[in-house]
């Protein structure tokens, strides 16, 4: 009975191609897109798993609130992860990640080989107790005993020793803390499984040498900088433990949190979800958000659903052709379960057809899913059981959707009146089927909205005025102490370039993760009432280079030792009257003492998803307090200038790579995931209304078919080529307006909430609405008008020959 099915569902296949090449084409891509999709949530929910006793690892979070500003932090203050293994026998290891501030990158050398590289981290002797890495060179049992031990990740080991064995060897980091020899002692790849922290280098914290301020840090308020993991024994209860804290913390910490005025909490964030939680300053590595992923699920859902609908339909308006074979059927014996099981079985074929097509496709399409993702997903069929699990889910699922309410519509006919030919389409499934076109382009307005209202964001922040000129500008950013002792000398020989504006050394640049930061306040105020600001070093030459506006009192000048730029929130949150402000005193942490010397206008030194923050310019110019120089500069030439700045730098600093960056590519930075969204988006949209697009085009070829006589009977009676057009396009023309209706206040409400990350953000206008209502209607023309010239044009005679 089964071959049966068979080959009477592959009979019908093939006798109707051109309809089943658009259900099988549909279905295919929308099963592509699905798959990538899943793909790519599962490789973001992954990081970190791999771990032994992953699910028993905590992360100690903090949060802070001090004069009024509330801090989310993802780290901890460095005692308080071994204080914890010492007070709760749940705790049966812990350990500490350390990345200093300021110390971005590495000067690497062996022998004649030198590089710089980034993501060093400084690590306990238990780091390896903790986390579990693949070692490919040496053993995580004795890799941090010695005091000098470095673990490399394999292609930083690859690049600097080729085929030679590391371990053992001795290498010199040179940075902003000097130069520092370390022995590899290990290499380690991410073969088991990716981590967050997307380290390149592990450091031995050393308590007598490199890192070692780190741990004689003894503060409990302040000086969050350290990542702090716990392991639990199992079956502890890490919500039990976390109850604890409170009490905890202010056992060794009350004293210092009372005269900070810091209200201080401590959290345990399970290692798992750390890669797809956002919110938290200090974060090591990407974050993946898991709206960011939601928002993936649902365009994937919806683009299969697309496939599906375009199979409901076109199965459903195709019944009349099947109608006599049911009746027929029917009358020699089969049940509705049999009839039932046949329609579901085509389906189920037409969801496998798709799945093979889909793999081989998605394979070529890897390349550029993965550029629009930034993602490096591999289609590892043989070795990712989870793969074969969504592939039988897709077929699973898909053949139910597509072929369910077909299956129960068809085999509910009744035998005589099909036979008799007494068959018509119902008004109930004609109307199911309007609403599943109308379904399916709302889901295409709100995308195409979607892509309107991100364009238009990102174009907005790309051109936002930030306060500051940030085109133009380049930097050469100086790592190591020898390096930043000659920048005075290289800063002076760049000036003489006809092509150079002005030169400015600065501890740090717009559009960094990092500042300084800690409370200033003014003197006969209470300390605990300072005001949080984030700072950068710099000299006499900054604000003419980066064109920031001074509103009140004066520019620094050369020698202005202890004088500070304020931006007009930290003036407005001291209560300072920027035309009052020169000669005001501030005082800081540890006696630091500070005269004002001029406001600033705000400027959007960070993201625009953020608010303006304090803000202080400090004049402080020395070689191991500013480690960059920023060039404005006048060239339209790029290539050209930068390789006269090339020479200035290999006369100053010959044994060192030449390294640079753009301001306004750093800044850009900050909406990576934005910008990846949006190509998402744009990619996918593009895929719905291609899948929606050929639905329709099959049911317009299949209302063309069904009218062919009456078209011809026009034809006759002098009906024009227009109005035959007008007459079979009309009723789809309808369901892209009340699809626009309906998908209007939608795409207004994601968008909306889209946009409530951004600080700074466009007003959502009706014409964003109005273009993609048009963009929809110029779509379903172009399909519709396809069929429907072609059958207008047909001869009549044909049409009408057998009447």
């Amino acid at each position: 009975m089964f071959k049966n099915y068979i080959k009477v569902s592959l009979r019908f296949l093939l006798k109707n191609r051109f309809f089943s090449i658009i259900n099988i084409v549909g279905l295919a891509i929308g099963t592509l897109c699905c798959m990538y999709i899943l793909l790519y949530v599962q490789d973001q929910y992954s990081y970190d798993h791999h771990h032994k006793d992953a699910k028993n690892i905590y992360r100690i979070t903090t949060s802070t609130v001090l004069t009024g500003d509330s801090k989310n932090m993802a780290t901890a203050s460095p005692p308080i992860a071994s204080a914890m293994k010492s007070d709760f026998p749940e705790v049966i290891q812990y350990t500490r990640i350390i990345r200093t501030l300021g110390i971005k990158e590495h000067l690497i050398s062996y022998r004649e080989k030198s590089f710089y590289e980034e993501r060093a981290f400084m690590v306990d002797s238990t780091f390896f107790d903790v986390f579990n890495y693949h070692f490919v060179k040496g053993s995580p049992l004795n890799a941090l005993t010695e005091v000098n031990s470095i673990i490399l990740l394999k292609p930083v080991a690859d690049k600097l020793f080729g085929v030679t064995d590391p371990i053992g060897k001795v290498i010199t980091m040179d940075d902003a803390d000097g130069k520092n020899n370390f022995r590899v002692t290990g290499v380690v790849d991410e073969s088991a499984g990716r981590s967050q922290l997307s380290a390149n280098m592990f450091i031995r914290i050393n308590r007598n040498g490199y890192g070692g301020n780190m741990l004689t840090n003894n503060s409990w308020a302040g000086n969050n900088f350290a990542q702090s993991f716990v392991k639990l024994r199992a079956g502890a209860s890490a919500n039990a433990l976390e109850k604890k804290l409170p009490a905890f913390l202010n056992k060794y910490g009350a004293d210092q949190l009372k005269s900070s005025g810091m209200i201080k909490v401590l959290h345990l964030q399970p290692l798992s979800t750390i890669h797809t939680a956002p919110g938290y300053e200090a974060e090591e590595g990407k974050i993946t958000s898991t709206s960011f992923l939601h928002i993936l699920i649902l365009i994937a859902i919806l683009i299969q659903v697309i496939a599906c609908i375009n199979f409901m339909n076109l199965s459903t308006a195709r019944a009349s052709k099947r109608a006599k074979e049911v009746g027929v059927r029917k009358v020699i014996g089969a049940g509705k379960y049999d009839l039932i099981t046949q329609f579901l079985g085509e389906s189920f074929l037409l969801a496998f057809i798709s799945v093979v097509i889909a793999l081989p496709l998605l394979w070529l399409a890897l390349p550029y899913l993965n550029q629009i993702t930034q993602a490096n997903i591999q289609l590892t069929l043989l070795s990712n059981p989870t793969l074969w699990l969504m592939l039988l889910a897709l077929i699973f699922i898909t053949g139910l959707v597509a072929g369910s309410y077909p299956a129960f519509y068809m085999s509910a006919f009744m035998a005589i009146k099909v036979i008799k030919g007494n068959f018509t389409n119902q008004v109930s499934v004609i109307g199911l089927r309007r609403s599943l076109v109308v379904f399916q382009f709302v889901v295409s307005i709100i995308l195409i909205t979607g892509i309107i209202i991100i364009y238009s964001q990102l174009n907005y922040v790309k051109n936002r005025d930030l306060g500051f000129n940030k085109d133009q500008q380049i930097i050469l950013t100086f790592h190591t102490n020898e390096t930043q002792k000659r920048m005075d000398a290289l800063a002076i020989d760049l000036q003489q370039l006809s092509e150079v504006r002005s030169v400015s050394r600065t501890s740090n640049t717009f559009g960094a993760n990092e500042y300084f930061d800690w409370e200033v306040y003014l003197p006969g105020t209470n300390p605990a009432e300072g005001i949080d600001q984030q700072n950068l070093y710099t000299d006499e030459n900054f604000v003419k280079t980066m064109a920031v506006k001074i509103i009140g009192g004066r520019d620094l000048m050369k020698n202005d030792s202890g004088k500070v730029l304020i931006n007009e929130t930290l003036a407005k949150r001291l209560a300072i009257n920027p035309a009052k402000a020169l000669g005001t005193k501030l005082l800081a942490q540890d006696d630091r003492k500070y005269e004002i010397a001029g406001v600033v206008k705000d400027f959007n030194y960070k993201s625009l998803h953020d608010k303006l923050s304090a803000f202080m310019i400090i004049y402080a110019p020395k070689a191991n307090e500013v480690n960059s120089l920023i060039i404005n500069t006048n060239s339209k030439n790029y290539a050209s200038f930068l390789n006269k700045v090339e020479t200035v730098w290999r006369k100053n600093l010959p044994q060192t790579p030449f390294d640079y960056t753009f301001m306004n590519d750093r800044m850009q930075k900050a909406y990576e995931s934005d910008i990846v969204l949006s190509q998402i988006i744009n990619s996918f949209t593009i895929i719905a209304i291609l899948i929606s697009c050929l639905g329709l085009f099959g049911l317009a070829a299949f209302s063309a078919e069904q009218r062919n006589k009456e078209i011809g009977i026009r034809k006759v009676l002098g009906a024009s080529v227009t109005g035959i057009v007008q007459l079979l396009s009309k009723d789809f023309f309808k369901l892209v307006i009340i699809s626009f209706i309906i998908a209007s206040p939608i795409a207004w409400w994601a968008m909306n909430k889209w946009l409530q990350a951004f600080v700074y953000r466009i007003p959502i206008s009706w014409w964003m609405f109005a273009m993609s209502g048009l963009i929809a209607l110029l779509i379903a023309v172009v399909t519709v008008s396809f069929q429907a010239i072609k059958a207008a044009l047909a001869n009549p005679v044909k049409s009408l020959k057998s009447e």
